[in-house]
């Protein structure tokens, strides 16, 4: 992008992967971002940190917001500053997007612009309810209009007074020219009723009774299919199907409103075995996510794809914690070559401790004599990310899983390429492909997380020997405070001369988001998820008295787990709308269950496997 100019992107119709290559690369070059209500938040993320971001949203038929001219001249301002700019537009800027009216307007102004086109609601939207809109034998041509009125055009004259005329209508009438006036409508529905196979209406919720009216009174067969589409594309879509004779009671009766599309034609009735979106098992329901906002995104993005709408309420907030003397007492000892074993039980701990390192000069040959156990492949791949390929990895992600590891009693798959190979990555995948990155384990706090199996060692060179831990070997055990004494105690059993050294607290933040709070104490969360002790314990605090109240319902019983209270109305693809007791309870692995247990809340989900990924596994098997 150059300094100066205006990029017109289409963000997609709400999903943020529906956007291109080269529309995300823009959002990530801008100074400026200009964008829309229909906008993904989650695009925005792709902003740099130091970029402006300018909400112009307008919700239709709703006092405020911001008129078209004014969104222009915003534009051209920040244009003219010499900054990069990007007008993000939901769906594609030139269907209906009036991002014909944006490049006119930097065009007069001398402004460079580009466009990037975007995928357009009036395709994808149709296509997440499971209706094509052309379909071989059934539809060959299809038409997209929009249910608004041609609205006033502003145009600067020459003496940069701002006008106001009527926007250029065709004339679709049949016979003779008509003459036009402010009544007359943009659209011939007359024509337009029996003039393609499909119909794609856009922005059409306020006029729909007059459009169906219109489209019967045009020629078209009352018994004709049509589906309206609330929020497409999102884990809120919700889709009613009916017929031109009754969908505008079906729509008033399930309390759809904008923004919604809808579909008329007999391609509709393709949507009974090609509906896809809605029925995957997490469908339109709010998962409570409550890991570190750094690394929230991964768990996000997972349930998304299950269907389900993340919600974050970070429950616990990495703070360093460590004692100077100490630290400095083991870096010595570590130059000194005076440990055999470095022990990480998170990808917290390898980012500290190395950054602790780096600020004495050391980097990873530091450890070139050392040992190094990650407590599962998230702590791995931290390590790996700085030059170190773990010795081993337990094949239980928990202290003790390391205990029983360097005791030689627990499976470990062999060092080197060639045993990695032979593990459970599985022919033609490599060994960073085959990893599972989020341990469960109670140190376990918040490291990334990938996406496939466990049981993964990113080896070094040479052997494992049968028992790798020898009484009397020095062990570096840098972790967080407060964690559970079973890796320490277990390693000294063995005979291991042990310094624990702390270096973060697993605190509770100092802020939360309001809404999320607030969604959670009015009984709009399905599911709460846990991916460690921490996580538990921190929301208590958090929740303060409320907490054992909304998450295992109070007086109204632990163990009965019913409808959210959200009342999304009817219609396919919804929520129901019955009372709720409270969430549903999932936790990654048994430590952090216990401690939802002795804290007083039923756990309804324990994953099997203590990844991330095994989360949502556990989750959509769940409701399955």
């Amino acid at each position: 992008m150059k300094p100066g100019e205006v990029y017109l992107v289409g963000a997609g119709p709400g999903d943020p992967g529906l956007i291109t290559l080269a529309g995300l690369e823009a959002v990530r070059q801008a100074d400026v971002i200009v964008y829309d209500r229909l906008v993904s938040p989650r695009l925005l993320e792709h902003a740099r940190e130091d970029a402006e971001l300018v909400y112009v949203g307008k919700i239709s038929g709703a006092p405020g917001g911001h008129d078209q001219a004014a969104i222009n001249a915003v534009l051209v301002e920040k244009a003219r500053e010499g900054r990069r700019v990007v007008r993000l537009k939901g769906g594609d800027p030139f269907v209906f997007g009036r991002g014909g009216e944006e490049a006119e307007a930097l065009r007069a102004a001398g402004v460079p612009f580009r466009v990037v086109p975007g995928v357009t609601s009036a395709v994808a939207v149709p296509a997440y309810a499971g209706i094509p809109v052309t379909h071989r034998g059934i539809a060959a041509t299809f038409a997209v209009v929009t249910g608004h009125e041609a609205e006033p055009v502003i145009l600067s004259g020459d003496d940069g007074l701002a006008r106001s005329i009527k926007a250029p209508r065709r004339n679709l009438g049949r016979g003779s020219a008509r003459t036009e006036s402010p009544d007359t409508p943009a659209i011939d529905w007359e024509r337009l009723a029996t003039a393609v196979d499909t119909l794609v209406l856009l922005m059409g919720m306020k006029t729909l009774p007059d459009v169906i009216e219109n489209l019967i009174a045009g020629g078209r067969p009352a018994g004709t299919p049509v589906a309206v589409i609330r929020w497409g594309t999102t884990p809120d879509q919700r889709t009613v199907v009916g017929t031109l004779a009754d969908i505008v009671r079906r729509v008033e009766e399930a309390g759809l409103e904008p923004p919604a599309i809808t579909v008329v034609g007999e391609v509709v009735r393709l949507r009974e075995t090609l509906r896809w979106f809605e029925d995957r098992p997490l469908f339109g329901k709010r998962v409570l996510i409550t890991r570190t906002r750094r690394q929230a995104s991964v768990l996000a993005r997972l349930l998304a794809d299950e269907g389900a709408v993340p919600v974050e309420l970070p429950a616990i907030e990495i703070e360093p914690s460590f004692d100077d003397a100490a630290v400095a007492a083991a870096l010595r000892a570590l130059t000194a070559g005076a440990y055999a074993w470095a022990v990480f039980t998170s990808a917290n701990a390898v980012e500290l401790w190395f950054g602790l390192m780096r600020k004495q000069g050391l980097d990873a040959r530091a450890l070139g004599g050392v040992r190094v156990a990650a407590i599962g492949p998230a702590t791995a791949d931290a390590l790996a990310e700085r030059g170190i390929a773990a010795d081993a990895v337990p094949d239980e992600y928990v202290a003790e899983g390391i205990v029983e590891a360097l005791a030689g009693s627990s499976p470990v798959i062999p060092s080197g390429n060639a045993g990695l190979a032979r593990g459970e990555a599985g022919a033609g995948t490599t060994p960073r492909e085959a990893e599972t990155r989020l341990p469960a384990r109670p140190e376990a706090l918040e490291g990334t997380s990938g996406t496939t199996t466990p049981r993964i060692v990113l080896p070094r060179a040479g052997s494992a020997p049968e028992a790798p831990l020898r009484p009397g070997d020095r062990v570096l055990v840098p972790r967080a405070e407060a964690a559970r004494p079973e890796l320490v105690e277990g390693l000294r059993a063995l005979g291991a001369e042990v310094d624990e050294v702390t270096l973060y607290r697993a605190a509770v933040p100092q802020e939360t988001p309001a809404e999320a709070l607030s969604l959670l104490r009015d009984g709009g969360i399905d599911i709460v998820t846990f991916t460690s002790s921490s996580t538990v314990r921190n929301l208590a605090a958090l929740l303060g008295d409320d907490f054992r109240v909304i998450l295992s319902g109070g007086d109204v019983g632990a163990g009965k787990v019913v409808s959210s209270r959200r009342n999304l109305g009817g219609g396919e693809g919804g929520v129901a709308t019955d009372e709720r007791a409270r969430p549903l309870i999932a936790c990654i692995g048994p430590i952090t269950a216990d401690t939802a247990r002795e804290l007083g809340l039923p756990v309804d989900v324990e994953a099997a496997e203590h990844t991330v990924p095994g989360l949502v596994a556990a989750l959509r098997e769940h409701h399955t």
